[in-house]
């Protein structure tokens, strides 16, 4: 997974009724684009994110 500051992290919703969330990676903290990533979730929570398979970078 490859990502820079600006892009989207779009995680899916793994359980039933559970929606997805979205929002802007603030900093990259793995080496070149890699994760862990700072993300500022669409609702406000920030926190610091290693996406596993049910999430996808949107490059903006």
């Amino acid at each position: 997974m490859d990502a820079a500051v600006g892009d989207r992290l779009l995680v899916h919703g793994h359980a039933v009724g559970e929606g997805d969330r979205s929002g802007v990676i603030v900093e990259v903290k793995g080496l070149d684009g890699g994760p862990p990533y700072m993300v500022r979730f669409d609702d406000g929570h920030t926190g610091l994110v290693f996406p596993g398979p049910d999430a996808v970078v949107v490059h903006k």
